[in-house]
Parts: C-alpha cells; sequence; structure tokens
C-alpha cells in the first residue's frame, strides 16, 4: 500500500505563483511515474503533468511554460511549481502514483483558488 500526502494549496491572485508538494510512502517500487491531476467542479478529473522515476515529463497543454514538474526519488517526493496562474487552474489537485502497470494511488487533494 501507498500513502500519498499533499501539501502547499491555497489562494492567490492571477498571475501569482503556488508550489504544490507531495510525499510518498509505503510499499513504493523504483519504477513508477508520478503526477498531478486536477478536478474543478462539474469537470472530469485531468492531468496536468507527470514526471516518471527516469525524468521523463508530461504536461497538459494549457500549463505549458507555466507549470513545472520535478522530483526526488530518493525521498519519494513530486513538485509542481505554478506560475503565472490563470482563474482557470483554479480545482483541487491530487497527487498520483502509478506502479506496477495496475497500481493507482491518490493524494487526498488540495484546493488551488485563483482569483481574478
Amino acid at each position: 500500500q501507498v500513502r500519498l500526502v499533499e501539501s502547499g494549496g491555497g489562494l492567490v491572485p492571477a498571475g501569482g505563483s503556488l508550489r504544490l508538494s507531495c510525499a510518498a510512502s509505503g510499499s513504493i517500487f523504483s519504477n513508477n511515474v508520478m503526477g498531478w491531476y486536477r478536478q474543478a467542479p462539474g469537470n472530469q478529473r485531468e492531468l496536468v503533468a507527470s514526471i516518471t522515476s527516469g525524468g521523463s515529463t508530461n504536461y497538459k497543454d494549457s500549463v505549458k511554460g507555466r507549470f513545472t514538474i520535478s522530483r526526488d526519488n530518493a525521498k519519494n517526493t513530486v513538485t509542481l511549481q505554478m506560475n503565472s496562474l490563470k482563474p482557470e487552474d483554479t480545482a483541487v489537485y491530487y497527487c498520483h502514483l502509478q506502479q506496477l502497470r495496475s497500481e493507482n494511488y491518490w493524494g487526498q487533494g488540495t484546493q488551488v483558488t485563483v482569483s481574478s
């Protein structure tokens, strides 16, 4: 079993920055993918960014150039640096870890609110 604990959400004005962090603990395999999803009211949960244990990254088109995902494999942490935030970035952000193809774990979610 894997536990994911997020931190760093909050309220910021448009154009501001936030940094989300997620710490994973438990039975973690070295080969995995960690990432961040978000879900706004009335919308489906969507992938924001992901990073493999080898460092390959993938971003949602609308956040490219504004968000940066990184990880520390030794500490089993993943971070999402969010700059130039827009009101449409407002959502609950969830940390995610996938390993062994079929194991998927989620954090409890952290609220990000961007005011216009």
